[in-house]
């Protein structure tokens, strides 16, 4: 009777033990958690506001020219043609490093091909020529890239400020890639589709003045 008496004594203990031990590990489990959580939090923070201190202190410049091979949409078009005929190329600088590029074209029409922009935008800028020296009424953009978080978004919003204030231009039409990549770009940042050609697409930003 004393022998039962002192097993199950012993048995309580090693299971009192047990669960010490086990009830230990889970503390130890949570903790670690939470400060995974708590580190987590502070790097989320930190990431959102160095996002939004580059985005308060960037600037849009016109460019003379830009690194092509960074170019993911048209790398063949050397920087002569993106200066031609009135054509410009538009940068997101931040601490002197351009981190967005956006390419222009001026026409009086909608290009459904590169080849067509170049024809439409040299007639643009003959016809200017002779007149007020003011480019197409239409701006294309036909390319855009951008090399850090929420620079796209940035340099679309600033040109587009800028064909607002233009008193020529009243159309801000895209000659994209016929990608879901570039649909879903234009579409997020407010374009809407105006059609889809066999290489291309078409997106226009409404201008509102």
């Amino acid at each position: 009777m004393i022998k039962t008496k002192k097993k199950l004594f012993k048995s309580r203990i090693k299971a009192r033990i047990r669960k010490s031990k086990i009830d230990i590990k889970k503390k130890i489990l949570i903790t670690r958690t939470k400060a995974r959580i708590r580190k987590s939090k502070i790097n989320i923070k930190k990431k959102i506001k160095i996002f939004f201190e580059w985005i308060k202190g960037a600037e849009i410049i016109e460019l003379n020219s830009c690194n092509t091979n960074e170019d993911p949409v048209r790398p063949e078009l050397n920087n002569e043609f993106r200066t031609n005929y009135g054509r410009k190329i538009y940068g997101v600088k931040y601490r002197g490093v351009i981190y967005a590029v956006m390419c222009f074209a001026f026409t009086n029409k909608i290009p459904t091909t590169v080849k067509e922009l170049d024809l439409l935008s040299r007639d643009a800028f003959l016809q200017s020529v002779t007149r007020d020296q003011k480019i197409g009424k239409i701006a294309i953009a036909y390319t855009v890239w951008s090399k850090k978080k929420g620079g796209g978004k940035l340099i679309v919003k600033e040109v587009f400020k800028i064909i607002k204030k233009s008193n020529h231009l009243n159309r801000l039409v895209t000659l994209s890639p016929l990608t879901d990549m570039a649909r879903k770009f234009h579409l997020n940042n407010g374009a809407i589709e105006i059609q889809v050609n066999e290489n291309t697409q078409n997106f226009e930003y409404k201008v509102i003045k």
